[in-house]
């Protein structure tokens, strides 16, 4: 019976490894003794290279001497850990198995084939010895405390598991081939492949995992190579400390889920990545990258492909070995099931022994391919996380350093996608770039096991594959080029989208959503028309991947027919199940391309940004405090923001700065002020010239800079708290008064650019940002222009001239009043400093300086002519008594409000937060969620039909295999039933069915996807856009954005097909089931109870999953809203030297994203490998059963087609969990779609019963009655029972304190927001029965704050095209701004960018001017509209607004009180209540009015500060 065994084994392996024939007679051939020669000069080298170093470290007796007392002195222990035991155990088991082998050799030379005895034994005793120095090497390494084992260790062990395999496979095939017996050595041979095999993961992973403990038991794992600072964290990495049982099983995250499955995860619960995965360490890798290629190339602009490779390729390496195995594994399958058939159909005469052989071979290799695959897609997503980070840190320092002009030339919105979109794509290639060594191999594999069986028919099989891959090519092209057509259509919707949401409140208020609405739409179509000849073209991509086995089969069996092969059932089946198995290199392929034409694009557009121009780093000299008495100096100095042009914007500054000078800078709109200042800080290009700066910088910028978070943490700006300095920057401020209003101080939250402050507390919060920085010198750019007057004087007493007394100061004011106390004041005109000296001097000189201070006059003037009208003059000499009333005036204005739009209760409520923690939803994805998706399209009517496809494919493609075995002979002895010719041509059309049935479901997958995707896009669209204006208040733009970008492009390219998946998977497991049960209804016995496991797995896996998957993605959004920020702010963090900080705080973001995305990826690789092991049980348990079954009962063909089948239950079953979990991880982008779709709107645009006639309003008068206003029903109001009535074709003024409630009556008029009681009606209409476009349409308003949208001039003016362009040149001229425009090549043409940074702040308050002297409006609003320019042009401006608007209602809120002196009317707001609403002159007669109050300390400004000037 042994006899019988040994030659069924014998006729086995000789069977199986007729591969090995042509090489063991090549070697038999150079010497018998030829692999004894190899082992024996191989392994003496490993043991003289390992010996060299310890004989020298031997002889180093000072050495030896230090190291015995450093250990005597501080004793240190290693803690042994789970790897480096395992190579003590394994290096023991190798000697111990060569001791037994050189033993048996002693005992019997029969045992080997050298006829050489020296070279038998030396071949035993040589590796005896190595194994002997291994082990004592490995026993120094905790005594000389090695991170990792040395790299002769681990090449050594690597080198002996290839050896053994290799010797042990030979020996096995030459026993075989020559008829004898497996001996005890043999065993042997096969035992010490264990050890060996877990040596050579030892070596790949290299760690030693050792950890040192000193004498007072400090553990310092040397292994991980943390920092103290990540030692500090609360969370470890148990990644980082896994071992190497846990790394291949993926078991170091039982405990997260076991955390997950108890409760919803939350941030705080999901563990640190491993320093190595860290942000942190991936950037500065990635930086000594490219200083490595910058250095070796020799350029200033690094190739970041060359970075990249460097950065990846040690990763890179390892990950494409383990895809190499997974490859070469995955073909054993189908190169045994030849044999398979074959023992199947002579069981009478084979032992079962070899069936069962046979089956644990199919075992095996599923095994090895199992654990293989899992470590290379792990790897592959693991290096995408880090190249991730790297490149995001990489673009983030970049966006801080760029110049002007490559800021201008690239929008925050194209920069955003390069970091969310572009990066994604850097990502999924290196998931994709081991295909294209996986891609050689299989295909090689599949014509080797082809011609074992075919012959010469695999060439035929060869060439049908080469034509199909050929076909993909043109594909992959085409598949390019709209790829590229649908990021450049994405970054257009992108840019377009971010400014709408920037500029929202302008658009509502000039009733302009219509408009924005439908441009956002367009772009969406350009966009939709790429997705959806890219998605046509990616359906038709399915059908030859789905086509392929088919076309390659019929090719094969045919070519086969004409050469007279014959095609017996074992034959056919394997050569099935190659086929089935080339599906992935030809799927693969176009795949492979396409993403490699994606990374290209996307390489493309970040290499260029990163190869942008930056900031003259030495623009500014910086001079040490001790060698110069000048704090700035400026030589001769010309600076342009525009290079290119022949215009700079500064020419000839010549400015030297004495230390504690006072510097006040004025001029004319556009003369460039602002530009002076940037050329102290360095931020616009130096022509020519010399900028010296001695001392540390402060600056506030025009147009606030506010960064998202507490009131607290702007002032502080990142240097520590000490309270006395803090209280004194709050007091010099002006902010006391504020923080108390506010219910949690200055812990309260600020919204998305200080979205809930008034324009006068963002000032004054960014001017004590600058205070507390404690610098040398202040740049403050027109800080006085947002705040009321008693405000502005409070801050230039207190602040300018108190706190900051002894600092270095140039200021920026358009305020006359503010200039006398300067030291010296610069008049700019034309780029030009065109005066400069003292108030008086200038006076004197009599040029540009006198129409500045000529309007200034003309203004205070008309405040005393009427004040000196009224009735009641008083005495403006009782300083006294005048202080003390403004003081209690100011307290009693300010009892309880601090802002028109913070609310002390909300915030209370809140606990100090405005902008909540983004919603998530918790627990699983509500199937409304999917019937939502599904849904969408007519009811959902095109999904049975796609299922019906799919099953039809199914059912054909099974029925086309189940005919070509059952008409196959079963051995090439056996007669055919059928002629071959007509087998061949049912099977064709079968086949050619099947592959139709997958085009029409894969062109309606398409269609189907894309329909619903653009729905859900337009349903959040016209959702967020016909929000109230409180939604944007509280929600940063970023999510939108989110929703937008990333999650869209989930939708429009993803989730159909992920959806679809879900149920082809099940449809094709249920096919491959059916085939395995109709021959071995015995497997339904494993398998049921195997997919209840599979299924528990995945209810166990889906709670930890789901809520990774949405931390992840809710983590993504601050990521691109503090790089949105830091863009706007990128001035202000570079003049406070404050780069470090921010590009850490942007580390710490990318740290928090890659902390959920990173375990969510592990999960799912701990998920597809338990199911893979379960799928593989299942397999080896059907061949144990075919095996097993007594002969006859099967057809062996039919069981043979079972078993290709098998073969891929592992990859079906777990494609299903997986799908399923992709899906629904997929799904959470609809779940946050779906969200933004059904916001609380807005009333209706238009009411068609309630349409106003089309003159209205005709006259003008606004009538107020007991109107009532609150935020929310759970505050109080903001306005209180206001009733009143501005009669029509009259002005009237709006006063009162910060916090009166006079941005909330206007914001009412334009029913921004809506009354909770009381009307507001318009020449006898009701303003809340007709809709919002009806009434914001007829009105006009020039907000505070100025908004410009990218495109030309007159795209700014008149975007709606409704006026003729001599109506907008009239506008122009009227709005100062027409020299301006027509001096321009473009004229009307003229570009406008992003925010309208290329036209001043002064100059875009004008644009907003032109707007409303265009639309001629029956009344006009004017929110601070004067606030940004210069008293000239204010002058102007009031004289063009009384000429234009003389017969219209014009109602005015001003902080210059001389804007409003003259109205017909005035109104004094306090407490949100009516105070005061006369005509000036009757106001003015009482000494009590708060009206009175505000006057007096206006005109007496001036002499303050002359008083001011004279003390200091």
């Amino acid at each position: 019976m042994v006899l019988q065994d040994q030659d069924v084994s014998t006729s086995f392996f000789s069977a199986n490894l007729k591969f090995l024939q042509f090489q063991v007679t090549w070697m038999q051939l150079i010497s018998p003794c030829f692999w004894e020669e190899v082992c024996i000069i191989l392994q003496l080298g490993f043991v003289g290279i390992i010996l060299l170093p310890l004989v020298q470290k031997t002889a180093s007796k000072t050495s030896r001497n230090i190291a015995a007392q450093a250990s005597k002195d501080y004793p240190i222990v290693a803690k042994v850990s789970l790897s480096y035991r395992a190579s003590i155990v394994c290096s023991s088991l190798m000697l111990c198995i060569h001791v037994l082998k050189l033993l048996m050799l002693l005992y019997s030379m029969n045992d080997t084939r050298c006829n050489s005895k020296l070279e038998a034994y030396s071949s035993e005793i040589v590796p005896v010895i190595s194994w002997a120095v291994t082990i004592i090497v490995v026993c120094l390494v905790p005594k000389r405390k090695h991170i990792r084992f040395l790299w002769i260790l681990r090449t050594w062990w690597a080198f002996s598991f290839f050896f053994s395999i290799t010797s042990t496979v030979l020996d096995t095939y030459l026993k075989t081939e020559e008829h004898g017996y497996l001996k005890m050595i043999d065993y042997a041979n096969f035992i010490s492949l264990l050890p060996s095999f877990i040596l050579l993961i030892i070596s790949i992973r290299g760690k030693t995992g050792l950890i040192f403990i000193d004498s007072h038991n400090i553990a310092k794992p040397l292994i991980s190579g943390k920092t103290d600072k990540d030692s500090n964290k609360k969370r470890g990495s148990p990644y980082g400390k896994a071992t190497l049982f846990q790394l291949i099983t993926f078991s170091w995250l039982n405990q997260l889920f076991s955390v997950g499955i108890k409760k919803t995860l939350e941030e705080d619960d999901i563990p640190d990545v491993d320093v190595k995965d860290s942000a942190e360490f991936s950037s500065f890798a990635f930086d000594q990258n490219l200083k490595q290629v910058r250095e070796n190339d020799g350029s200033t602009n690094p190739s970041i492909y060359k970075a990249i490779f460097l950065f990846i390729r040690k990763k890179a390496a390892i990950n494409a070995m383990f895809a190499v195995i997974s490859a070469g594994a995955s073909y054993v399958g189908p190169y045994l099931i030849d044999d398979f058939v074959n023992f199947l159909a002579e069981k009478k005469t084979r032992d079962i022994k070899s069936g069962y052989v046979l089956a644990l071979a199919f075992l095996g290799a599923k095994m090895v391919e199992t654990i293989a695959q899992r470590q290379w897609i792990f790897g592959a997503r693991q290096l995408g996380l880090r190249l991730r980070a790297s490149l995001i840190s990489c673009i983030y320092k970049k966006g801080l350093v760029l110049s002007s002009p490559s800021r201008q030339s690239h929008t925050s919105g194209e920069i955003i996608n390069y970091m969310s979109v572009d990066i994604q794509r850097f990502t999924d290639f290196i998931w994709y770039l081991n295909i294209i060594w996986m891609l050689p191999i299989q295909i090689s594999l599949a014509i080797y096991i082809l011609h074992t069986s075919l012959g010469l028919g695999s060439l035929a099989a060869l060439a049908a594959t080469l034509i199909v891959m050929s076909c993909n090519i043109p594909i992959t092209r085409i598949q390019k080029r709209y790829q590229s057509k649908i990021m450049d259509a994405k970054d257009d919707r992108m840019k377009a989208t971010s400014e709408v949401l920037r500029s929202m409140k302008t658009i509502k208020l000039q009733a302009w959503d219509s408009q924005f609405l439908h441009k956002l739409e367009s772009l969406r179509k350009v966009e939709y028309k790429w997705l959806w000849k890219s998605l046509r073209l990616a359906a038709t991509s399915a059908f030859i991947f789905w086509g392929s086995p088919t076309f390659i089969s019929v090719v094969t069996f045919g070519a086969c027919m004409l050469m007279g092969i014959q095609l017996t059932a074992g034959r056919v089946l394997s050569a099935l199940a190659t086929f089935r198995m080339l599906q992935d290199p030809i799927f693969n392929l176009p795949d492979l391309l396409s993403v490699i034409a994606q990374a290209k694009v996307s390489a493309d557009r970040v290499a260029s940004y990163l190869q942008e121009e930056e900031i003259q780093q030495e623009a500014v000299e910086h001079v040490p405090r001790d060698q110069t008495s000048f704090d700035v100096e400026v030589d001769n100095g010309k600076f342009s923001w525009d290079p290119e042009s022949t215009n700079p914007t500064l020419n000839g500054v010549q400015l030297r700065v004495k230390r504690g000078m006072k510097v006040a800078i004025c001029g004319a709109v556009g003369s460039g002020k602002s530009s002076l200042l940037s050329c102290i800080l360095g931020e616009i290009e130096k022509l020519s010239g010399t900028v010296k700066v001695s001392g540390t910088k402060a600056y506030v910028p025009q147009s606030p800079w506010i960064l998202t978070g507490n009131i607290r943490e702007n002032i502080l700006f990142g240097n520590p708290y000490d309270n006395n300095k803090y209280d004194r920057t709050v007091k010099a401020c002006a902010l006391t008064k504020d923080f108390e209003l506010f219910a949690c101080g200055d812990l309260t939250e600020i919204g998305e650019r200080g979205i809930n402050m008034s324009g006068g507390q963002k000032q004054r919060i960014q001017i004590a940002r600058a205070v507390y920085q404690d610098a040398d010198i202040y740049l403050l750019d027109d800080p006085f222009s947002a705040v009321d007057a008693h405000t502005g004087t409070q801050l230039f007493e207190d602040c300018l001239m108190g706190i900051l007394k002894d600092k270095t100061v140039l200021y920026v004011t358009h305020q006359v009043e503010f200039l006398p106390a300067a030291d010296i004041i610069l008049v700019m005109q034309n780029g030009r400093i065109a005066q400069a000296g003292t108030f008086d001097e200038l006076l004197k000189q009599n040029i540009g300086f006198g129409n500045l201070v000529g309007a200034h006059k003309k203004a205070l003037e008309s405040v005393v002519t009427v004040e000196n009208s009224s009735k009641t003059c008083q005495d403006l000499g009782s300083d006294g008594e005048s202080d003390t009333d403004l003081t209690s005036n100011a307290q009693q204005l300010q009892q309880k409000h601090g802002s028109d739009r913070l609310h002390p209760q909300e915030i209370t409520e809140n606990g100090g937060k405005l902008v909540q923690d983004e919603e998530r939803e918790k627990g699983s994805i509500g199937k409304e969620v999917y019937w939502s998706y599904i849904t969408t399209v007519k009811g959902g009517f095109l999904i049975p039909i796609i299922l019906l496809a799919q099953s039809s494919f199914q059912v054909l493609q099974i029925a086309s295999n189940y005919w070509m075995a059952w008409a196959s002979p079963p051995t090439s002895e056996t007669e055919p039933t059928l002629g071959m010719k007509f087998v061949l041509l049912v099977y064709s059309l079968l086949a050619v069915g099947s592959s139709l049935c997958v085009l029409v479901r894969a062109m309606l997958v398409a269609v189907t996807g894309l329909w619903t995707a653009q729905t859900l896009f337009i349903n959040m669209l016209h959702s967020v856009l016909r929000a109230p204006m409180a939604f944007f208040d509280s929600t940063p733009a970023g999510r939108i954005l989110n929703r937008a970008s990333t999650d869209q492009s989930v939708l429009d390219l993803e989730m159909a097909s992920r959806l679809g998946w879900c149920a082809f998977s099940i449809i094709q497991i249920l096919g491959t089931i059916a085939v395995m049960s109709q021959v071995a209804w015995e497997v339904f016995v494993i398998f049921i109870p195997v997919t209840a496991i599979c299924l528990w797995y995945q209810q166990y896996y889906i709670p930890t999953a789901r809520e990774l998957a949405r931390l992840a993605g809710i983590q993504r959004a601050p990521i691109l809203h503090h790089f949105a920020e830091s863009l706007a702010g990128a001035a202000a963090i570079r003049a406070f030297d404050q780069e470090n900080r921010f590009i850490n705080a942007n580390l710490g973001l990318i740290d928090n994203h890659s902390r959920p995305w990173f375990h969510n990826v592990s999960a799912m690789e701990w998920l597809s490998f338990r199911l893979n092991l379960l799928s593989n049980f299942v397999f080896a348990f059907s061949l144990v059963v075919l095996v097993s079954l007594p002969d006859g009962i099967i057809n062996p063909s039919i069981a043979g087609l079972a078993v290709t089948y098998g073969i891929n239950l592992n990859v079906q079953q777990a494609s299903v969990i997986w799908n399923i979990c992709n899906a629904e991880n997929k799904m959470i982008s609809v779940e946050r779609i779906l969200q933004y779709s059904n916001l609380a709107s807005e009333s209706a645009l238009e009411i068609e019963e309630c349409r106003p006639h089309n003159n209205w309003p005709e006259v003008g008068t606004i009538c107020f009655r007991n109107l009532e206003i609150r935020y929310a029903e759970h505050l109080p109001s903001v306005l209180k029972n206001i009733s009143c009535t501005f009669p029509g074709r009259k002005k009237i003024g709006v006063v009162g304190r910060t916090g009166s409630g006079k941005s909330t009556l206007i914001q009412a008029i334009f029913r921004i927001v809506e009354p909770r009681e009381g009307s507001i009606i318009i020449d006898n209409v009701d303003i809340c029965k007709i809709g919002l476009h009806d009434l914001r349409s007829r009105l006009s308003i020039i907000p505070q704050d100025p908004t410009m949208f990218e495109g030309t001039v007159r795209g700014n003016l008149d975007p709606l095209v409704q006026y003729s362009d001599n109506e907008v040149w009239e506008a122009l001229d009227k709005c100062q701004l027409g020299e301006i425009v027509r001096a321009k090549e473009e004229k009307l043409d003229a570009t406008v960018i992003e925010n309208g940074e290329n036209w001043s702040v002064g100059q875009r308050q004008l644009f907003c001017l032109g707007r409303a002297l265009l639309k001629k409006s029956s009344i006009l609003v004017l929110d601070e509209a004067t606030a940004s320019v210069d008293s000239a042009t204010d002058g102007v401006i009031q004289k063009i607004i009384d000429q234009e608007f003389k017969d219209r209602t014009v109602v005015t809120i001003a902080h210059r009180i001389h804007t409003v002196i003259d109205s017909d009317l005035i109104l004094v707001l306090s407490d949100g209540r009516v105070a005061e609403f006369e005509s000036p002159a009757k106001l003015l007669e009482r000494e009590d009015s708060l009206f009175s109050k505000l006057i007096r300390e206006y005109s007496m400004r001036s002499k303050t500060f002359q008083q001011l000037k004279k003390s200091a």
